[in-house]
């Protein structure tokens, strides 16, 4: 909240100062940086998380080939 005080002099005149309450602290400022950081810290490790999924899902699915063709040549083998 405002505070008004009035200041009265012997002098002519009246001097009124406002104090608006608010510091000049930083802090605000401060904690919505970190937020933004830590925001784009997670949605990178996301991105890196679901790449390395894929890359699994690709070599499981690489393996399982090779495993076919193998069984493959091994029923052609034996169909000789």
């Amino acid at each position: 909240m405002a505070e008004e005080r009035i200041i009265t002099t012997d002098a002519p005149h009246t001097t009124v100062v406002h104090d608006s309450g608010r510091s000049g602290g930083g802090a605000g400022w401060f904690i919505g940086i970190v937020l933004v950081l830590v925001l784009i810290a997670g949605l990178y490790f996301f991105t890196q998380m679901s790449g390395s999924e894929s890359a699994k899902d690709n070599a499981i699915a690489n393996a399982a080939n090779q495993v076919g063709d193998a069984a493959q040549k091994a029923g052609d083998a034996v169909a000789k």
